[in-house]
């Protein structure tokens, strides 16, 4: 029939409309391919900041000295003492990059059960501006398991510096009890009643000096800690327990030990840190820049949990250890072999350098339970701003006269070689090891063209040691291939470990520990002192032991809130204006609450009225 359709399409002929359609689709792709051509998607804000530092001419290299204090108020009830520390914070009228860069700041040790202490610690900072500074030093009470009291404030201001100037030598101030903890006061004047040899009023002795203009060239702008390369190493069995990692150790009969233990290191390098070394947060999420500035509902979670878990990771306790030196040396370099256990156990390292130089670093992996949250912002404590990122690990040479890259130069991991890691103790000498470390950190997403600087910085810091650079990006097979050679090395030393659970004793405070060894006295007069055997004293001492840390848990949290907010008012307290950094939000009747970190809120308030020097 004529009206049939035919039943195969594509034998009729083409209709003349097809075509203009065909030309019509080809001629808007030719459009949309000249209208989007070179205005690619532009990389997500952050990075790289190539802000200079602003011009100033050269100032001073200070020495500040922190003597003594004394006549402190009690803490802790049952030992009517305290774990005192001081926490100092520099103020100058110097113009940062960008108003977000972290303070200068420095904390001292603690001195345990002392309202006495003497630390004698020093602090040299570089390139102070002739225009003076003001010195803000908060004293606390260490208390891991709770909050830290605060303890008191002492502010130094000098107006002006200049060739003359003679500096402070031991000069005592008065520390203001207005900020400070009224029941650690409440219990000292409880205690003067009972006593006429205590005072109430406390005393900071500090002295500064001035040890003459800093050579830094034209360019001023900035100031930075020169010494001492102080450093701490910070252990929790219970994280260590979540995290899965472990710490080497020696047994019975020589016996070769593992127990778990998370270890977070610090370590204050000696300054300037290389200027062009400035990245900035990524914002490669739609909430990441909330997380920084903590300005939504989402990012002031965010900004919370890793404030709070920064100060978990790096938490100050009995177990903290502490040491320092007075410059780079090799003896500096072995100490940081000794805090990441040299080559043993195919360790990788997560890090963060900050702008000051203060160098974070703690061992990461894929059952590290960080990995929940963004490593590198809990290492630099929700910074804006950081110096560098990335990972890195340490091999042992065969030949510690040739470079690590060098043709037929072998490293343990990857081969087993004489004297190795898994055979006997590994030689304690800087050149037999090389330091691998790279910009892996999709935080901050730090420049590989920064690289030779970073490395140049190390090498400077840790003499004798050798430093290998890899650029995640071009590197990124042979940089993946020897970490999966570390993961294997430490699968392998691995088996054969005895592993042992530490107790977590470091958690308890000063008081906790006499209400502890009350209880334990009960409970073994209750058993005829001995009876229940050895094995029986300790379970009742863990179970102890953890209902004391759950009563002082709700008993935190329940009072947070509250306390939180007598912070922010008390704090404002404080009133006026001066130079940058001035004010922190701090805690209730003086307390510093580290559920929300360590000493790391900011306020727009500023510093008392304080003891004044005069700048000649």
């Amino acid at each position: 029939m004529d009206n049939e359709k035919d039943p195969h399409p594509s034998q009729q002929k083409d209709h003349r409309t097809d075509a203009w359609a065909t030309k019509f689709v080809d001629k808007t792709a030719s459009w949309q391919q000249k209208a989007t051509k070179g205005k690619e998607k532009p990389p997500p804000a952050g990075g790289l900041d190539e802000t200079p530092i602003p011009d100033a001419p050269p100032g001073y290299t200070l020495k500040f000295i922190f003597h003594r204090a004394t006549s402190l108020p009690m803490a802790d009830i049952n030992s009517f003492s305290s774990d005192p520390y001081l926490y100092v914070q520099l103020n100058t009228s110097l113009t940062s990059r960008h108003n977000k860069d972290p303070y200068m700041r420095f904390r001292t040790p603690t001195i345990r059960r002392s309202t006495e202490p003497v630390w004698n610690c020093e602090w040299i900072v570089a390139n102070v501006p002739s225009t003076g500074f003001k010195l803000k030093a908060r004293i606390y009470d260490e208390d891991p398991a709770d909050h830290d009291d605060r303890l008191g404030n002492v502010h130094v201001h000098v107006d002006s510096l200049d060739d003359s100037w003679t500096g402070i030598k031991e000069q005592g101030y008065k520390i203001k009890k207005r900020m400070g903890s009224k029941r650690a006061y409440a219990i000292r004047g409880c205690a003067a009643m009972f006593s006429r040899g205590l005072e109430m009023s406390g005393t900071l002795i500090i002295s500064v000096e001035n040890l003459g203009q800093t050579s830094v060239g034209n360019n001023g702008g900035r100031v930075w800690t020169v010494g001492p390369c102080a450093w701490s190493r910070h252990l929790s069995p219970m994280i260590g327990r979540l995290a899965g990692t472990k710490e080497p150790g020696q047994g019975k009969e020589g016996t070769k030990t593992e127990q778990y233990n998370f270890q977070a290191n610090q370590f204050q390098l000696a300054g300037p840190v290389p200027p062009p070394l400035y990245h900035r947060y990524v914002e490669f999420k739609p909430f990441i820049a909330g997380m920084f500035t903590a300005k939504s509902l989402r990012g002031r979670i965010l900004n919370r949990a890793l404030h709070h878990q920064h100060s978990r990771i790096y938490n100050y306790d009995r177990t903290t250890v502490y040491g320092s030196f007075p410059s780079p040396s090799k003896d500096m370099s072995l100490q940081f072999l000794d805090l990441i256990h040299y080559d043993h156990g195919g360790r990788i390292f997560t890090y963060v350098l900050t702008l000051d130089g203060m160098w974070r670093f703690t061992e990461t992996g894929k059952e590290f339970g960080i990995d929940l949250l963004s490593k590198h912002t809990m290492h630099s404590d929700v910074n804006i701003y950081i110096a560098f990122s990335g990972e890195f690990f340490v091999r042992r040479l065969k030949n510690p006269h040739r470079e690590p890259c060098e043709e037929g130069q072998e490293t343990h991991p990857a081969t087993e070689i004489e004297e190795g890691s898994s055979h006997s103790d590994p030689p304690h000498d800087p050149a037999y090891y090389a330091l691998y470390i790279d910009n892996d950190s999709g935080t901050y997403r730090p420049s590989a063209k920064l690289l030779p600087l970073l490395k140049e910085f190390m090498q400077r810091n840790l003499p004798g040691l050798k430093v290998v650079t890899l650029d995640c990006g071009a590197d990124a097979k042979k940089m993946e291939k020897l970490k999966q050679e570390q993961r294997e090395r430490k699968k392998k030393e691995g088996k054969g470990t005895v592993f042992l659970q530490q107790d977590d004793s470091s958690s308890l405070s000063s008081s906790d520990e006499e209400e502890l060894e009350e209880r334990m006295r009960e409970y073994n007069q209750e058993h005829g002192g001995g009876g229940a055997g050895e094995k029986g004293k300790r379970e009742k001492k863990i179970s102890l032991k953890r209902e004391i840390k759950e009563s002082k848990l709700r008993g935190w949290v329940h009072g947070d809130r509250e306390r939180e907010e007598r912070e922010t008012r008390e704090d404002m307290q404080d009133g006026g204006n001066g130079m940058r950094g001035e004010g922190e939000v701090t805690g209730e009747n003086g307390e510093l609450t580290q559920r929300d970190g360590v000493l790391v809120s900011k306020a727009d308030g500023a510093v008392g009225e304080g003891e004044k020097v005069n700048g000649k």
